[in-house]
This record gives structure tokens, C-alpha cells and sequence, in this order.
């Protein structure tokens, strides 16, 4: 019988479940949808998927793979959410992770009993106990959307549910925000649309994909890497770099943040500045009113829109969690090495994270040092020293990014990556 519950089996819980099983514990992977794939199978029937048709991913394959399943060469640099779901379910068919799985079954709730166990209450009523829940079922399917002055006409929707640019042809349409997805989305739209107006509160640093004709994340890895640079210096050098290689972006009527460059996870981008220069986007600032059919902006400008397209990001929950167990707005920010629970052992989180650097190799680090920790190879302070560690974090955050509830997941892969290998290397995970 198993005594350790995964709920989700995207890129995190697949990952997850390997380390597991190379440990040799017992566990049970639990998944709503029919199919494993998580965030990056287009059309989920899980409901929780924010794919788009044009989605790739930004970073480059030599980059993305996990470290022993190396990803097709002949792929191109930067895979498309088809190409990266196939190269996932090869990675789970060769580690014998789909047996695990049971699909079409949904985690209601999951709460501590006696004896340091978890009672996992699955839809239909059904009960398991056991001694670890690793929450791997992402975070980015709660849309959060602004609170704007007035009323639309028109449609509108959150970028989660923007699928193609087809119901959009020959209309005039608002995406708000400046992140990876409204940029991606911006850009899709804007030879089919009308035209695009493209709105932000404070502006981005735009990076290109590519500099000089390499993956412009191999230009960071080099740095860092091969040069040792500290990252914040690694990130002073780069902003450099692009500016040499792309310009100013105000020259494109794009604003320059107030902030630098270093202080904010970036927009990467190979295609909007070319876009706002041949007409089709323009830029606009916050949204000040709502008009009717009229969105008007905070410089006193106006436009006749069709449709709005919210690209604002997403509020972190978990709805198998009860409030009084783990509230998301008050707890996601105090993980022990951003994965484990100081107030609620055995609850352990798998990629809750947003790295300055790759994703997927990241949490398939987490997922080794989770498997550190349960199966006893790995020893975690006490309370008091897990409360420090995540202060010594939360003091780095603030000297680092900007203070914006955006940066709450924010890490450093270079530094976050060298902690969990030395307390694994250890067999005692660190305070700091």
C-alpha cells in the first residue's frame, strides 16, 4: 500500500514520481484529466490547462530537458507545446510512471489527522491516508483580473481561456498586461485583427529569443556558468548585451521601466518590437475607464475596441485545501526551500516556483530532493530553522525584484539549484 499521495501528473508530478520511484517508495499519482501532460496538453478535458494553439516555449531545448532524458536534437530550438507533451510522455513511458496514475480522479480535499498522517478525500467520497500529499498540480488556472472603472460592451475573456486568433478576424482588440502571455497572444492576433492596443501598468524590459543567433537563455547559461558570474551581475551584463543588439525599446513607443532590468523577471519576445514598428500593435498605458465600446487609457487617449483580452495573471489556490490548513495568500510565500510546509508536515509543493531560468529542469531537482527527504537520506531543520531559511529567502526576494505580488515565486536557478544539491550532497538540508 502506498504512503505517499502525488496530485497532478503534468511536468512536475511526473518528474516528482521518477525521483520517488528510484528511492523505492510507494505512491499514488492522482490526476483529473484522462491523460497525463498537465498545463502543456492543448484542450486538457482536467479544465486547468491555459494552452494557446501558437504556444511554445521560451525556453531553448538545451535548456528544457530533463538531465538523464535529453530532448531530440533534431527538435527546434525553442518546442511548441505539442512537441515538448510528446517529449513528457516518453520521459513518463520510460520511468513506467502511467501505471501509478489513477486518471479521472479528482482530490477534493486533504487535511492532517492523528499520527501525523493526511487524509486525501477523493470526488465520489472515497478516502486515503497517508504520511505525504505533494501538491504538483500547478498554479496558473484561477485567473485574476483587474477591477476596472466603468463597463464593456464588447467580449472579453482571460487569456486562460484564449485558445486562436480565428474568433478575433478583422476586429480591433485590447490585450492588457506585458507578460510572456500577452505578448504571445498579441502577436498571434495581430495579422488577423484589426488591429492590436496592447496596455501596461508599468511596462517590461523586452528580451529577444534570440541575440546574435543563439537562444539568448544559452547567453545567460554562459555567464553564469562559464564566466561564474553572480546572477544579478549576469543579469547587469545581459541588459547590456540587448540593448547593443535590439536598441531602445522606447524608440518603438514602448516605455522603459522606472526599474532596471535585473530587478524583473523579463518579457521575452522575438517578435512585438517588430510588430509595434510595422503598425499593427500599439502601446498604451493602463486602462483608466470603460467605456461601452470604448476603453479610455490613464494619458487621456481613447480607443474603440471589439473585445478585451485580460493577460493579468492568476491567483495562486488550492481548492483541495482548506483554508485553516494551507491559505495560498498567506502561505505560499513561507515554504521551506519553496516546497515544504513549516506548519503542516508531510505537505510538500512541486513547482510552485517561478525561476529566473528554466522551469522544468528546476522542479526535476525538486523532485530529487523531495525523494531525499521521504525516503530519510535527507534530514530538515527543525520549525525554528525552516522559519529561517524562509526569511533568508524572503530578504533576498525584496533586495532582488521588484516588491510586487508577481515576485512572491520568484527564484534565482543558479542559487536555488546549488541549495538543494548541497543538502542533498549533505544529507542535511541548510537553515539559509
Amino acid at each position: 500500500m502506498s504512503d505517499i499521495c502525488i496530485i497532478g501528473a503534468g511536468s512536475s508530478g511526473v518528474t516528482v514520481a521518477k525521483s520517488l520511484a528510484e528511492r523505492g517508495l510507494t505512491f499514488d499519482i492522482y490526476e483529473k484529466g484522462s491523460q497525463i501532460g498537465g498545463m502543456w496538453r492543448y484542450e486538457n478535458d482536467n479544465g486547468q490547462s491555459s494552452c494557446y494553439a501558437s504556444l511554445h516555449i521560451d525556453t531553448s531545448r538545451e535548456n528544457l530537458g530533463y538531465s538523464d532524458f535529453p530532448i531530440d536534437p533534431s527538435l527546434p530550438d525553442f518546442l511548441s507545446h505539442r512537441q515538448f507533451l510528446m517529449h513528457l510522455e516518453s520521459y513518463a513511458e520510460a520511468f513506467d510512471i502511467p501505471r501509478h496514475v489513477r486518471f479521472n480522479t479528482e482530490v477534493v480535499t486533504v487535511r492532517p489527522i492523528a499520527n501525523n498522517r493526511w487524509q486525501v478525500t477523493l470526488k465520489g467520497g472515497e478516502q486515503r491516508k497517508y504520511r505525504a500529499v505533494i501538491i504538483a498540480n500547478g498554479h496558473l488556472f484561477d485567473p485574476r483580473l483587474p477591477d476596472f472603472a466603468g463597463q464593456f460592451d464588447g467580449s472579453t475573456i482571460h487569456a486562460h481561456h484564449y485558445r486562436t486568433a480565428a474568433p478575433y478576424e478583422g476586429k480591433r482588440v485590447l490585450v492588457v498586461g506585458i507578460g510572456n502571455s500577452a505578448v504571445d497572444i498579441a502577436v498571434d492576433l495581430c495579422r488577423r485583427a484589426e488591429h492590436i492596443y496592447l496596455s501596461t501598468r508599468r511596462s517590461a524590459w523586452v528580451m529577444p529569443k534570440y541575440l546574435m543567433g543563439i537562444p539568448i537563455d544559452r547567453w545567460g547559461g554562459f555567464l553564469t556558468r562559464k564566466l561564474r558570474l553572480p546572477a544579478p551581475w549576469a543579469r547587469r551584463v545581459m541588459a547590456r548585451l540587448i540593448r547593443l543588439g535590439v536598441g531602445d525599446q522606447r524608440r518603438f513607443g514602448l516605455p522603459r521601466p522606472a526599474h532596471p532590468m535585473w530587478r524583473e523577471h523579463a518579457t521575452l519576445s522575438q517578435d512585438l518590437l517588430p510588430n509595434i514598428g510595422h503598425g499593427y500593435i500599439s502601446v498604451k498605458p493602463n486602462v483608466a475607464e470603460l467605456r461601452g465600446q470604448q476603453v479610455a487609457f490613464s494619458d487621456g487617449s481613447a480607443a474603440d475596441v471589439d473585445a478585451i483580452i485580460y493577460a493579468t495573471g492568476y491567483n495562486v489556490r488550492f481548492p483541495m485545501l482548506p483554508d485553516d490548513v494551507f491559505d495560498a495568500g498567506r502561505d505560499a510565500g513561507k515554504l521551506y526551500r519553496r516546497m515544504v510546509s513549516p506548519d503542516q508536515p508531510g505537505l510538500i509543493f512541486a513547482g510552485l516556483v517561478q525561476p529566473v531560468g528554466p522551469t522544468i529542469p528546476l522542479v526535476e531537482i525538486q523532485g530529487r530532493w523531495i525523494a531525499a527527504h521521504l525516503s530519510g537520506a535527507m534530514a530538515l531543520p527543525d520549525k525554528a530553522g525552516q522559519q529561517a531559511e524562509v526569511e533568508a529567502h524572503r530578504s533576498l526576494q525584496r533586495k532582488t525584484y521588484l516588491d510586487a505580488a508577481r515576485y512572491l515565486l520568484e527564484v534565482d536557478f543558479g542559487i536555488y539549484s546549488r541549495q538543494m544539491k548541497q543538502d542533498m550532497e549533505s544529507g542535511q538540508a541548510g537553515e539559509g
